[in-house]
């Protein structure tokens, strides 16, 4: 594990000082449990970033589903005669 130091504005540090007595944690835990949090969020919007443009490259290339054909599958979900995917 590594050390980092960092300095926390007085408007974070009091509320998170608050947090981690109410929570029974350390400053420390929250604060490597936030960056986690922002790390895995930060993944997750790189990663639907990149299906977006995979998307988009699609629409260019004239790959799409008329919106009629896509409804009437969703719709068919649940019911006896559920239909195929739309091609």
């Amino acid at each position: 594990m590594s050390i980092t130091s960092i300095r926390l504005a007085d408007d974070i540090n009091k509320p998170l000082e608050s947090l981690a007595k109410k929570l029974d944690r350390s400053k420390n835990y929250l604060i490597n449990q936030a960056i986690k949090e922002f790390l895995s969020r930060q993944s997750l919007e790189e990663s639907r970033w990149s299906d977006t443009l995979v998307a988009l490259e699609s629409i260019k290339s004239g790959k799409s589903l008329a919106e009629a054909d896509v409804n009437a599958w969703l719709n068919s979900w649940g019911t006896d005669e559920r239909k195929e995917p739309p091609k």
